[in-house]
């Protein structure tokens, strides 16, 4: 049986990012920066979630999958890496118009991959923050392309105004952004396709105009109209709230009492965004604090987690199970 996994994080920087990882994750940042992004679960190819503490540490996720898949995944495992993607995103400056393709046409591309679909949970909302999610009312491929070619792309796109909590599920062919000021974790399928329709009006650092991939984006966007944040469904459990049941993933909003008992009967994957998590003693893991993340492995029992309040707050916890493709 395996035991719960605590990674190391994988850190990402780009242009647009900054270094609120430390304040808002409690990260120790030894880089300049800027920090764009915190990969926290991970298996493509050399970019590999590593434990960091218990019996695997040094093990890679993709490793300790292929060892035993269904130990991980469940009895309807099937070949092939994790297939979930956890990040947690400090978007300084906007970032680029986007759409990424769904599974049947990424499989078509050389060389074949997953679509994406995703969800975004906002962590941290600075004033006149926006986040650009779907077309208005009434905009088709054509009005987009025209506004791309116009450089006016910002006037056919949707936009939201977000507050620390909000949940915008973003499913494959459906053009977006992420504006500055926000810090956002997002679970997504492990995917790499990803199709620039417009960038600002902004050159690289050679001066030039980054590459936009417009045929390839206008034929992915199927999705039109706007998207608006989820409504949180209440669950069996009182302290669990629905945001995204798909295909791909659940994900849940969980603020547990002094203790909280995880689901079992799949792989769950928990990110601890305030207060203090601890697990049995039989594990021999160090608390759960801020930033920290877990994987726990769908062969394990439920786990009684004792969670208590800290200097940042009460404990507010995401967590994200993995379907079990056969019920």
């Amino acid at each position: 049986m395996l035991s719960p996994l605590l990674f190391t994080p994988l850190y990402r920087h780009y242009l647009w990012g900054g270094h609120r990882f430390a304040s808002l994750l409690g990260r120790q940042l030894t880089e300049p920066g800027p920090y764009a992004e915190s990969w926290e679960l991970v298996d493509r190819g050399a970019d590999q979630s590593v434990v960091r503490a218990g019996p695997l540490t040094g093990r890679t996720l993709g490793d300790i999958l292929r060892d035993d898949p269904v130990a991980m995944l469940g009895t309807t495992a099937t070949a092939g890496p994790f297939p979930l993607l956890f990040k947690f995103l400090d978007a300084h400056k906007v970032l680029s118009v986007q759409v990424h393709p769904d599974d049947a046409a990424a499989a078509r591309r050389t060389p074949p991959d997953r679509g994406k679909t995703e969800a975004w949970y906002v962590v941290e909302a600075e004033p006149n923050s926006c986040i650009y999610a779907g077309l208005k009312p009434g905009v088709n491929q054509h009005d987009l392309a025209a506004a791309i070619t116009a450089g006016t792309c910002e006037e056919v796109l949707h936009t939201i105004t977000p507050r620390v909590g909000d949940c915008i599920f973003i499913p494959a062919g459906t053009v977006h952004a992420i504006g500055p000021g926000l810090v956002v974790a997002e679970i997504q399928q492990s995917s790499d396709v990803t199709f620039r329709l417009f960038d600002w009006n902004r050159v690289g650092a050679d001066g030039q105009p980054r590459t936009l991939h417009l045929e390839d984006g206008l034929a992915a966007t199927q999705r039109l109209g706007p998207v608006a944040p989820v409504e949180k469904q209440p669950t069996d459990d009182p302290a669990v709230s629905r945001m995204v049941a798909c295909e791909f993933f659940a994900f849940d909003e969980v603020t547990p009492s002094a203790s909280w008992q995880t689901g079992g009967g799949a792989c769950e994957f928990l990110a601890i965004l305030a207060g203090e998590v601890l697990l049995p003693d039989c594990w021999s893991l160090p608390p759960l604090q801020r930033g920290d993340c877990l994987l726990l492995p769908a062969s394990l029992e439920p786990q009684s987690l004792t969670c208590r309040p800290t200097a940042d707050g009460a404990p507010r916890l995401l967590r994200v199970r993995v379907p079990n493709k056969g019920g």
